[in-house]
This record gives C-alpha cells, sequence and structure tokens, in this order.
C-alpha cells in the first residue's frame, strides 16, 4: 500500500490541481447558495468533463437522455441525504448519482468528492492499484466503500482532506507509469 510519506510531494503536482481547486471552490460556494444542494446540467458536465477528460465524449449519447430536471432532481436527492451511519449513506448517494445514465462509481464517485472533499474521494484504477496493488477497472459501490475507508486512513495520517489524497495518488501513480508503490517485505 502507498505510504503517507509516498504522497507528500504529490499534494500539488497533479496537472490538473489548480482547476481542481477551483472547481471545488465553486461547488463550496453552490452548497452555500443552494439549500438543497443540487447541479444543473452544465455543472454536472463540468464534473464530468474533468473526471473522464479525453473520455469525456465516449457516453455523451448516452448521457445526453438526461434532462436538466432529472440532473437536478437526481442530484438533489443524492446530495442532501442524510444518515447517521456514514457507510450507509455513501451507498446511498453512489446509487442514487449511479440511476443517471452513463454514470457508474466512479463518476458518481466524482461528483461526492467535489461536491463534499471533507468526506469523498474519487476511484479509479489508478487509486486502487497503489491502494491495493492491483489492476482493477470495474468498481462496486462496497469496492467504493473499501476504497475510501483506505483513503481516509491515509488522510487522517497526512492531515489532508480525502479528496487531496485521492489526487496525489493519481499524481503519484502518472509519474510513476503506474507501478505500484507496494513494498514486499526481504
Amino acid at each position: 500500500m502507498i505510504k503517507p510519506e509516498d504522497l507528500r510531494p504529490y499534494r500539488t503536482l497533479s496537472d490538473d490541481y489548480q482547476t481542481t481547486r477551483e472547481l471545488k471552490a465553486k461547488l463550496q460556494r453552490l452548497r452555500c447558495e443552494r439549500q438543497p444542494m443540487y447541479l444543473t446540467v452544465e455543472e454536472f458536465n463540468e464534473i464530468l468533463r474533468w473526471k473522464l477528460r479525453g473520455q469525456y465524449e465516449r457516453q455523451e449519447k448516452t448521457r445526453q437522455i438526461n434532462s436538466e430536471d432529472v440532473i437536478q432532481t437526481v442530484t438533489r436527492a443524492a446530495l442532501s441525504i442524510s444518515h447517521p451511519d456514514e457507510d450507509y449513506e455513501t451507498e446511498l448517494r453512489l446509487r442514487i448519482l449511479c440511476s443517471l445514465r452513463g454514470v457508474g462509481v466512479p463518476v458518481a464517485s466524482a461528483v461526492l468528492a467535489l461536491v463534499f472533499p471533507e468526506k469523498y474521494a474519487v476511484i479509479d484504477f489508478r487509486g486502487w492499484r497503489q491502494i491495493f496493488g492491483e489492476e482493477k477497472r470495474t468498481f462496486s459501490v462496497s469496492d467504493y466503500k473499501i476504497y475510501l475507508r483506505k483513503i481516509k486512513s491515509l488522510a487522517d495520517e497526512l492531515g489532508w482532506l480525502p479528496q487531496e489524497v485521492d489526487l496525489a495518488i493519481w499524481a503519484y501513480d502518472r509519474a510513476h507509469g503506474g507501478k505500484s508503490a507496494n513494498r514486499t517485505a526481504g
């Protein structure tokens, strides 16, 4: 597993660090202005472009069926739901967001990580590889909850937000050509 000392130098080295900061700040402002919080199609697509980068257009036609009203209604439900059991709250939020066409757990996690960076991180193959030392390309809600526990543990050790840990892991993985930080006992 990647260690805090591996990540410290990568906190701000992601090539989209500044864009991420600006997007989180915008969503934080919206959280203060909108009660309950929801996303418009434009805001939702901004998050998708950030998460998917060059793959944004891959499922664009599938996602276009999500109207403005549907996106606002679904994101309002997902982002406003609250439960004392954080694991259950996470599961509900992910499942609600995944009800949108073209949205799986990785994209749903991106929405949560940018809206609530203090609670969530984005799951993807790079993060999974660095946390668990194995390749994985598809993720379930259960996978996300396991992953998030590891990210939150690192966040606690580093004194960072879970979203910041995730972004540092992403930058670390890219800088090391996808080689896992796992170390074998010798």
